[in-house]
Parts: C-alpha cells; structure tokens; sequence
C-alpha cells in the first residue's frame, strides 16, 4: 500500500508530540483515538471496533498494537518496523471475561514500561470506562494522568502535504454539490439522491479519489432541518421545502466539509433575509480570520454582523478540520466561539459554520478555510448562497 507521507514528516510529528509529552510531565502516551494512531504511524484500517492504540515511549519508534488480525493492516501502512507491531489474541474480542487491555498492560510491563507516568485520553470515543479500570488494576504501580488532545493540538498547523490533500478533498465536495445541484427535483426520493452524493464522494474529482467520510451525509427537509444531525429517508424531495447538505469531500482521510441549501420554488422572505445575514456575517468573519488573531475574534465579528440583521447563534460558528475517522470529521480542538483563545497561524484549517435553524427549516451555508500568511482561503469554489430550482 502506497504510504502518504515520508518518514521525515513522521519523525517531525513523533517529536512534536514527545515535546508536549514532557511539557506534560509523562513518560508513556497510549493513543486509542484512530485519528492520532493514523497521524502517528500511518496506521489505516477499519479496526476501531476494538481496543488498538499507538504507544510512544520515552525513545525510539511507535509501537502499533491491536488485534492480532489487523497487524497485517499495521504492516501494510505504518513506517514503523515490522517488530513495533503487536497483536493480541482474538480471545480478548468481545469476550466480557477478558480484556484486550490486559494484553496491552503485559506488553507494557515486559517493555520496561510498567512504573512510568502514562498519558492516555481519557474523554475520547475509543478508550471506554472498562478499558481504563483493566489498565489502573493491571499496571498499578504506573501513574497514571488524562491528555486527551495532547496528539491532537499537536495536528492543527497542516504540513504542505497535509493541504494538498485537503485541497483535493475540497474539490471532491464541490463536485459533490455541483451533482446536487445537477440532479435534485422535487419526487426525487430522498435516498435516491444521497446515492447520487456518495458516488460522487468515492469517485473523486480532477483525477483523485474519494475516501469515505467519517460523518455520513446530513440532509434533513422541511421541519426536520430545524434540527442540525437527521440523516436521510426515502420521502420524496418537495417544492417550496428546504433541504440542506452538510457533507464532506475526504481524500486520504482528510476532510473538507461543506454545507449548502436547495429550495424549490421561490424562497420565503424570512429565507432570503437568512441568506444574506449569514452572507454578511462570513464575510465579516474571514476578514478577521489571519494569524495572530484568535478564535474568539473570530466568533465575535460573525456574531455581531448577525446581530445587526436581528438573528442569532448560540452555537460555534466553527472548529478544526483535518484527518479523522468516524464518528467525526472535527480535530476536537479549537473552535470558533467566544473564551476560545486559541491564536491562529497559518496552515491551519477550519470549518467555518454559520448555520441557522429557523422556526420552519434551516439554512446551512459553510465554508473550510485555510488560514494563510495574510490572511484566509477558501479552499472550495462552491458557489456561495442559497441553491434555488425552479
């Protein structure tokens, strides 16, 4: 399998991340979330149903270790050598009498590692309540203390490679919208057309490749878009009803995230007054959006351009945006909202999300962002505002 990035970017990220390690105080890191394990190693596999981490210790390479059925996967995507791979056995699997963390615990001690002060992620999806007493009882004479995004704040300023990758990812969610817009009319089933959607995601644009995203495709209609997370059913697409898409183009497991909204028919005034506060309000955001300033700058030029058109937002009006694997394409890191301090610099990139929920829809207009030298990019050439047919 064709490796995505060259062993100097792998010791570049190993070294940022043992520098917060020892900010941090710690010894040992033990990364479960797939996101931080793939950033780490390279490591791609659909394997996060079961425990697997990445450990980084006080020296040498990563040790990948997992289920000993996707050691293969580890050997097949990782820049480590074949001897820092570690399956355990398939007894540990959802096998409530064991734990797969007992074999990780063992692995730690005959590694010398058994007294350290360990790093693991504590507010995480993969690392669960069980898997973390298994650790405590096992490996009782460690300490043990939570870095939940140590990995992943080490991950928010993207290397050149990074964004080409994001810049493909950009153009596949824009062909994705493009074939909304192509094909949508009223009685088309509501499936029907996010079939259309997840084709055009895999199949790519301009020559590469679509990856599977890590949210699948957001398209509530009517009263159900008053509400941000529905999916999708077969009811058919309806004239003077909203829909809206929230979807992502993903390339090699980088996501650009990207948000319009059709209307069939003439949009009602309140729509139209929506359309161009959120216009009015995101273009007075990414004028502040340049290194230097913060997050909460950020949140605050959107939140009073909105106001001047009488609407509000209680919620982020953006976060970080990267590599990820279900069940979110966001880095959990910084966000755009106010008290986030977070400063920004270039190479950075964002969701930015001015969504509005109205009393009988939503309106969903959002943009992925870089944040350059001077200033920000959008990375799609998504046309802007409403997408209005017939």
């Amino acid at each position: 399998m064709a490796r995505d990035f060259t062993d100097a970017e792998f010791a570049r990220r190993l070294g940022k991340v043992r520098a917060a390690m020892d900010r941090a105080g710690i010894e040992l890191l033990i990364a479960c979330d797939p996101s931080n394990m793939a950033w780490l190693t390279g490591y791609d596999g659909w394997s996060f149903y079961v425990p697997q981490a990445v450990l980084v210790g006080p020296d040498g390479a990563p040790l990948w270790w997992g289920r000993e059925m996707d050691r293969a996967g580890a050997l097949r995507t990782v820049w480590m050598a074949a001897d820092r791979c570690r399956g355990y056995a398939d007894t540990f699997v959802q096998n409530p009498p064991a734990h797969a963390m007992e074999d990780l615990a063992a692995l730690i001690r005959d590694t010398g590692w058994g007294s350290l002060r360990i790093g693991v992620e504590m507010d995480n999806y993969y690392f669960s309540a069980k898997a973390y007493e298994v650790l405590l009882r096992d490996l009782a004479e460690a300490a043990f203390t939570d870095i939940t995004g140590l990995v992943n704040w080490q991950r928010a300023v993207k290397s050149e490679t990074e964004i080409v990758y994001m810049r493909r990812a950009a153009r596949i969610v824009g062909a994705m919208h493009g074939r909304i817009r192509e094909i949508a009319e009223p009685g088309m089933a509501k499936n029907a057309l996010i079939a259309e959607i997840a084709h055009a995601g895999i199949s790519g644009a301009d020559g590469h490749w679509g990856d599977y995203p890590a949210i699948v495709p957001l398209a509530p209609s009517g009263l159900d878009a008053t509400a941000p997370h529905l999916t999708w059913d077969d009811a058919p697409l309806k004239a003077g009803e909203a829909t809206f898409f929230e979807i992502a183009g993903v390339h090699r497991r980088y996501h650009c995230p990207q948000s319009r909204t059709l209307f069939f028919g003439t949009p009602p005034q309140k729509y139209r007054a929506a359309e161009a506060a959120v216009a009015e309000a995101t273009g007075a955001a990414l004028e502040v959006v340049r290194p230097g300033r913060t997050c909460e700058d950020v949140a605050a030029a959107f939140n009073r351009a909105l106001a001047r058109h009488g609407f509000a937002k209680d919620s982020r009006c953006g976060y970080a945006i990267g590599l990820s694997y279900p069940p979110d394409w966001g880095e959990r890191t910084m966000s755009f909202r106010g008290g986030d301090r977070t400063v920004l610099e270039p190479g950075m990139t964002f969701h930015f999300m001015p969504a509005l929920w109205l009393d009988d829809g939503g309106i969903e207009m959002t943009e992925p962002i870089l944040i350059t030298e001077t200033g920000c990019e959008r990375l799609c050439a998504t046309p802007p505002g409403l997408v209005v047919k017939g």
